[in-house]
């Protein structure tokens, strides 16, 4: 007779403030046996869990991967076969550069079951507490998000797509070739004085936002040394910050505050 199969929920965590949460995921993640989580989730976040659910750390950060991909994968696969609810942890969307998508093939070729719970992205959930709205009537009607992980050492990407006029980028992980994207950028069509951001820990209390241009921006994001997860932001839409910075304002809420009142069970 065979061993009763369990199943694995690829949840969104969200970009750090543990109120962005959905009800789903926080309604998940206190029924699981087990949680595989990556670095970036917020300490308050783990609290909201009980005590009894096992947690395995499978975090990355640039240049260095605590568990390999793969390994990711069959472990998703092993614990699910030994008949456990598992929960995939991931910061922002898992669909939006969290590798979601490669962990579910996995899944779908053991015949293990799974479900989805999306998460608030990095580019929305920073965006807005970095006061820069992504499009806007004036100023954008597209978006486009893309990753500043680089082939050979040198941005790759369909620069045409990318330098379109009335347009806001996104670019995750574009702190370390954050000069070179700029300067690609300038050589494709964009003008250097395009307004841009770089967004360190978005979402937190911690935040820390550096404006400039596409000229300007590589040598002040260098100047703050930056260590913490960076978002940049590239368009016309960056200039209205100066105007719509709320999270940056003395009487903002902290982010955190309730999370206390969040961590009780559902229901």
């Amino acid at each position: 007779m065979n061993e009763p199969v369990g199943k694995v929920y690829l949840v969104g965590a969200g970009p750090g403030d543990p109120e962005l949460l959905t009800l789903k995921a926080l309604r998940v993640l206190q029924s699981c046996d087990v949680i595989v989580h990556d670095r970036l989730i917020a300490p308050e976040l783990m609290e909201m869990v009980p005590p009894h659910v096992e947690r395995i750390f499978a975090g990355k950060r640039r240049d260095f991967h605590f568990l390999p991909q793969n390994d990711i994968n069959q472990l998703l696969v092993e614990l699910a076969k030994a008949g456990r609810t598992v929960v995939r942890l991931k910061g922002g969307d898992p669909f939006v550069f969290g590798r979601g998508g490669e962990e579910l093939e996995t899944l779908v070729q053991a015949g293990i079951p799974f479900e989805v719970v999306p998460g608030v992205s990095a580019a929305n959930g920073v965006g807005a507490y970095a006061g820069i709205p992504l499009t806007h009537r004036d100023h954008a009607q597209s978006v486009l998000f893309v990753t500043g992980h680089t082939k050979n050492g040198e941005p790759d990407l369909n620069w045409t797509a990318i330098c379109q006029p009335r347009q806001t980028i996104v670019i995750y992980m574009g702190l370390k070739p954050l000069k070179a994207l700029c300067a690609k950028l300038v050589q494709h069509g964009l003008g250097p004085d395009l307004p841009a951001a770089a967004i360190e820990s978005g979402t937190l209390p911690e935040q820390r936002v550096v404006t400039g241009t596409l000229a300007t921006l590589p040598e002040l994001a260098a100047s703050v040394q930056f260590d913490g997860p960076v978002l940049v932001i590239v368009g016309s839409v960056v200039g209205l910050r100066d105007q719509l910075a709320w999270f940056d304002r003395a009487d903002a809420p902290a982010g955190r505050e309730r999370a206390a009142e969040l961590s009780q069970p559902v229901n």
